[in-house]
């Protein structure tokens, strides 16, 4: 039987802590779509962020200013679904992907790509893609 060492113990707290503030961070991205607040989103995200995808063949390459805009004008997604599919993680750096269903009639896939600054993970990137409507 493998014991676990001291150290051991500690990176799995600490990697267990890691994920839980990456989640974390993603929440009001997520709760963003449900309430439809375009503030909300752009708390999540970094001055530099872009975001990329594509809806129904339309390309799509914006600020995160000008995707705040896109989610108010949105409006709430009340019958919106959502769940984190995964979390990597390596030293600051991090990758999430999150699916949701109904947002507004349609299914997302979410790429993000994180990092944690001054003790605080924010959103740099999205890369998503629009699928088929609900």
């Amino acid at each position: 039987m493998e014991t676990i060492t001291k150290e051991t113990a500690q990176d799995e707290i600490q990697n267990f802590n890691a994920y839980n503030e990456v989640e974390k961070a993603l929440q009001p991205y997520i709760d963003s779509a449900r309430l439809g607040d375009g503030e909300l989103t752009r708390t999540a995200f970094y001055d530099h962020a872009h975001i990329v995808g594509s809806i129904e063949g339309t390309f799509y390459n914006v600020d995160a200013d000008t995707f705040k805009g896109i989610v108010q004008s949105g409006g709430p997604a009340e019958n919106v679904e959502s769940r984190i599919a995964w979390i990597d993680i390596s030293g600051p750096a991090a990758a999430a992907k999150v699916e949701f269903l109904d947002w507004n009639g349609f299914r997302y896939t979410d790429f993000f790509v994180l990092y944690k600054k001054d003790g605080e993970w924010k959103i740099s990137g999205k890369v998503y893609d629009a699928h088929a409507r609900n």
